[in-house]
């Protein structure tokens, strides 16, 4: 399938009138998915490089471990945000200049936002952005939002047992090294299957994450 259908046309940027043989409702559906690509974009380039920033701090309080979490993560939502780019690319829309803004606090601040931001992502934001590119008949965005859909499911937990470590002095325990899928950000502690779980992508391709 080359992906292309009547479903998936546009109406450019910039036009207030719909395409010729387009409903409202088809319109309106896909400018509510514009947006939501728009907000999934910027969050996820947000994401990244407030997770960076997570990662140095950690490494400056002395949890090397949490430091690459927080660095495999940042690296995963990069490529959450080049993918909704990619979307937003082929809908034509003009691609909005995010300027990440956030604030660092201790490591334990930092894990606890990191899994409100989380949570968030699969509760509420994602669900709602797959279900609204599926009525726009959207294959690329529906394609897009579920890798990082699942992909923030094992970030979630991933902080919550990094959370728990460290307010158990447990800190250690925590995987020393992970590999992030490049095709959709999945994330593997320790060792990496053969191919990737969400996307199929063989485990050669995958970027190892040892150091922050």
């Amino acid at each position: 399938e080359n992906g292309e259908n009547e479903e998936n046309e546009v109406v450019e940027k910039g036009s207030n009138q719909p395409a010729a043989g387009t409903t409202a409702a088809s319109t309106n559906a896909k400018t509510t998915i514009t947006n939501n690509m728009i907000t999934a974009f910027t969050g996820e380039t947000t994401a990244s490089a407030k997770y960076a920033a997570y990662a140095k701090k950690a490494q400056e309080e002395g949890y090397p471990q949490i430091a690459l979490l927080f660095k495999a993560a940042s690296t995963a939502e990069n490529i959450h945000a080049n993918n909704h780019k990619a979307v937003l690319e082929d809908m034509e829309v003009s691609i909005p200049v995010v300027k990440p803004q956030f604030t660092v606090k201790s490591t334990q601040e930092n894990l606890q936002d990191a899994i409100t931001g989380e949570s968030y992502e699969v509760s509420t934001m994602y669900p709602e952005f797959l279900t609204n590119a599926k009525s726009a008949g959207n294959q690329l965005a529906l394609i897009s939002l579920n890798y990082a859909y699942k992909t923030e499911q094992k970030h979630k937990t991933m902080y919550e047992n990094a959370l728990n470590a460290l307010q158990n002095n447990q800190v250690k325990t925590l995987a020393g090294q992970y590999y992030v899928c490049p095709t959709c950000g999945n994330t593997y502690e320790t060792t990496a299957p053969k191919r990737c779980g969400i996307s199929m992508t063989g485990s050669e391709r995958f970027i190892k994450i040892t150091n922050a």
